[in-house]
């Protein structure tokens, strides 16, 4: 394999594909909020987009450099979720009928403009309805534009717009029930963070597999045997401290920045574990809009 032009090749990401995703920094926030929507999860969302970016990355000798940037990355984007979305096997058989018209030619809204609640609930619609009322509501997409983001036609996204917003306007938001932790899981997001914050790293090592996985966005993807991974956290700039929490009902550790008169949370890692011990490590430190897409952040018994 070529790894000049494969910035996974070696697990760390090479000076072209940074200076890439450097050129798309002002999109990823909307990017990431799409995908999380579509997915209905902060963390799965930005691994669709770092999919996304990747592909895009690799086709850039295709692009028509005469036309905007974001439709094409949306397109991208867009199918990479419904592939996600295949994989998780949640597509809906209901799919099929979208590219019917339903009689009505109507394009107003049915429900009121998509409010910040309301969002977070798109992921109960199957996943054509889900992405035309995303491009909608949210990111205000012209019919056309839609139809051709998502292969259907301007009749088809009539239609499923109508669809979804009727059906989000008979939602009634109700609170869910918090996620029973794993036990292990909790053990040791506690050491992790206990140790992180008295900077034990050797004590972290110990809770870690030794082929444990690491991803760090936009930065590594790979072994973390490989990375330097408690190295880069000794040398950090600025100071961080680390609190067992949950992202959208599920644990994390939230990652907190000293700005000079107080702690913020500024983003999160999520873990994976076998056998007693963390297996994969995914850090979204440098993917601030994660923590601040999330329908619910819980730090202990905090929301923020």
């Amino acid at each position: 394999m070529d790894t000049s032009t494969d910035p996974h090749a070696t697990g760390r990401f090479d000076a072209r594909y940074i200076a890439f995703l450097e050129t798309v920094t002002t999109l990823r926030p909307a990017l990431h909020r799409f995908c999380a929507r579509m997915t209905g999860s902060v963390t799965d969302g930005e691994d669709v987009v770092q999919e996304a970016l990747f592909q895009a990355y690799r086709k850039l000798e295709t692009f028509d450099d005469t036309r905007p940037l974001k439709p094409w990355l949306f397109q991208i984007a867009h199918n990479r979720c419904i592939d996600f979305l295949r994989r998780r096997a949640v597509r809906q058989v209901s799919e099929t009928a979208a590219m019917e018209l339903d009689g009505g030619d109507s394009v107003e809204p049915v429900a009121p403009i998509l409010d910040g609640a309301l969002e977070h609930l798109v992921g109960t619609l199957p996943p054509k309805e889900r992405a035309c009322v995303l491009l909608k509501e949210v990111f205000d997409a012209s019919l056309e534009e839609i139809a051709e983001l998502v292969g259907s036609t301007v009749g088809g996204v009539k239609a499923a717009l109508n669809r979804g917003r009727s059906k989000l306007a008979a939602l009634r938001e109700s609170s869910a029930k918090p996620r029973a932790t794993d036990p292990a899981l909790s053990r040791l997001l506690h050491l992790y963070v206990e140790r992180f914050n008295r900077q034990d790293w050797d004590g972290l090592r110990e809770l870690i597999s030794a082929d444990a996985r690491l991803q760090v966005a936009d930065r590594f993807a790979g072994a973390l045997a490989d990375a330097g991974y408690f190295n880069n956290y000794q040398r950090w700039k600025t100071p961080l401290r680390f609190a067992v929490g949950s992202v959208d009902g599920q644990p994390a550790v939230i990652i907190h920045t000293w700005d000079g008169s107080r702690w913020t949370p500024t983003s999160m890692i999520h873990f994976e574990i076998a056998d007693d011990r963390i297996v994969r490590i995914a850090d979204y430190i440098h993917c601030p809009w994660v923590l601040t897409a999330a329908a619910s952040v819980l730090i202990g018994d905090d929301p923020i």
